[in-house]
């Protein structure tokens, strides 16, 4: 296993410390040791990137789309060979099992292929006239250098869908990765790199993020922002792209309902959504959280359900057989034990875990809490962390009225045998994405994002490249 760097800055196609030698410890959430640092860009390390990111979009720009994918393409096999590599750093600086990371270093590489080929498929179109002589074209033009802002959780998988739609569209753009995880997503850019990216249009900073994000958003540079995390800095964000006319994305939080019909396998159901609550210890923005099931098979379900929780196997990700990996920070243990208490304080009940894991790593136990109501922090607050509230219901209108209660909006799953209630349901929740009967969410061919409190805008499919191209309307009659 390759020992943790000290992961340096990426600006005009150097990678350097920053001006002034100034750095970030990393530290590993499973033994909460120091492992490496990263550089803490200043502004001058801003204006020199800026002033890149300016001229490495009037190069890329006039490199067509043909050229780009085939680079695009070189530096998804890159990522392939290296994800032996490159996944252990993730497991030291974020705390998911080994596996994972590998599964997350492997799906960044088919992201960026099938941007790759959506790059070169942005068609404008001809608008048939109203008379002879007359050609009215729709054209499709890069929108400019871009501001990405990336969270923790997922550190390549955030940074590969917005770095892959800036370059397939002809975008420069500038990455303020993650402080806590940084090796991960530089050994990302460091194969784009390596494929033939000029100088210059890519970009890699690291430092405080409402430093870095009040600063770039602003500048006449950056024509777009893209942003994931949580929903209050998502709308201070928003707010101040908006301000200067920015093109924005915004993909923020969520408390994804799921609803359990009593028509539903619930053995299948139970074991199914368990394992997508404890991956990456539900640190996941579209984390399955409030589970709503059906009164007849609400026992049943929990039943499963916590068996499951009970059977999961939690320790250092790098240990084999881990299944699921600590906190990625010492912050997260105060904000479960918070909803935790509250919840059992006003009356729920713990069903299994609650607590931390020992006194060295952030490692918590897998919760699941039955009895919860709607005055309970947790049943309105997202928890991004391994818990799960447990909900019965009767009909199905109360289900729905409860899925669609929070202002978030984000993914939503569903379990019905009935075709009838499965359309019915797919219908009437409000979400962005809504998964029915399997996990289907997050593919790179298909939409990513969310409504209301969730944000707007996708970042996957074809919808992902929209934000990124400005649309030109030409109209010309022959002389």
């Amino acid at each position: 296993m390759a020992s943790y760097p000290n992961v340096q800055l990426h600006i005009d196609g150097k990678w350097r410390d920053a001006t002034g030698g100034r750095s970030i410890p990393v530290i590993n959430p499973a033994t909460e040791e120091v492992i490496g640092t990263v550089a803490h860009a200043s502004q001058s390390d801003l204006d020199e990137a800026l002033e890149a990111a300016e001229r490495g979009f009037k190069i890329w720009k006039k490199v067509s789309a043909y050229e780009r994918s085939k680079v695009m393409r070189k530096a998804a096999g890159l990522l392939r060979e290296r994800a032996d590599a490159i996944a252990p750093l993730m497991t030291q600086e974020q705390g998911k099992p080994l596996p994972e990371a590998k599964m997350e270093v492997m799906a960044a590489a088919d992201t960026i292929e099938w941007f790759a080929e959506e790059g070169r498929r942005a068609y404008g179109r001809v608008v048939p006239a109203r008379a002879e002589g007359i050609y009215q074209l729709v054209i499709r033009e890069p929108v400019g250098p871009v501001a990405a802002f990336t969270p923790w959780n997922f550190p390549i998988n955030q940074v590969v869908r917005k770095l892959s739609a800036a370059l397939c569209t002809g975008c420069s753009i500038i990455v303020k990765a993650p402080e806590e995880t940084p090796a991960s997503p530089a050994e990302l850019i460091r194969c784009f790199l390596d494929a033939g990216v000029p100088a210059g249009v890519i970009a890699l900073v690291y430092g405080v993020p409402a430093e870095i994000s009040s600063y770039l958003i602003p500048h006449p540079t950056i024509k777009k922002v893209t942003f994931t995390g949580s929903t209050p800095v998502g709308k201070h964000l928003a707010e101040m792209a908006g301000k200067y006319m920015k093109r924005a994305t915004m993909e923020l939080g969520g408390h994804s309902p799921v609803i359990v019909f009593d028509d539903a396998d619930v053995e299948f159901a139970s074991k199914t959504i368990a394992a997508s609550k404890f991956r990456n210890a539900g640190q996941v923005c579209v984390s399955p959280t409030r589970f709503l099931v059906q009164e007849k098979v609400f026992d049943q379900f929990v039943e499963t359900f916590t068996t499951y929780a009970k059977s999961v196997k939690v320790g250092n990700g790098l240990e084999q057989g881990t299944q699921m990996g600590p906190l990625a920070n010492d912050r997260r243990i105060p904000a479960m034990e918070a909803l935790i208490a509250d919840a059992t304080q006003k009356g729920a009940e713990l069903r299994t875990g609650g607590s931390r894991i020992g006194n060295k790593g952030y490692f918590f136990e897998p919760t699941v809490l039955t009895g919860v109501t709607r005055d309970m922090r947790a049943m309105n607050e997202e928890p991004f962390g391994p818990m799960a509230l447990m909900v019965p219901f009767k009909e199905f209108d109360e289900a729905v009225e409860e899925a669609n209660r929070l202002p978030f909006g984000l993914a939503s799953y569903a379990f019905t045998r009935s075709a009838k209630t499965a359309n019915a349901v797919a219908s009437q929740v409000e979400s962005g994405m809504m998964t029915i009967n399997h996990l289907g969410l997050a593919l790179p061919e298909v939409p990513f994002g969310g409504i209301k409190d969730s944000g707007y805008g996708s970042e996957g499919g074809s919808e992902a490249i929209e934000a990124y191209l400005n649309t030109k309307f030409v109209t010309q009659a022959g002389l």
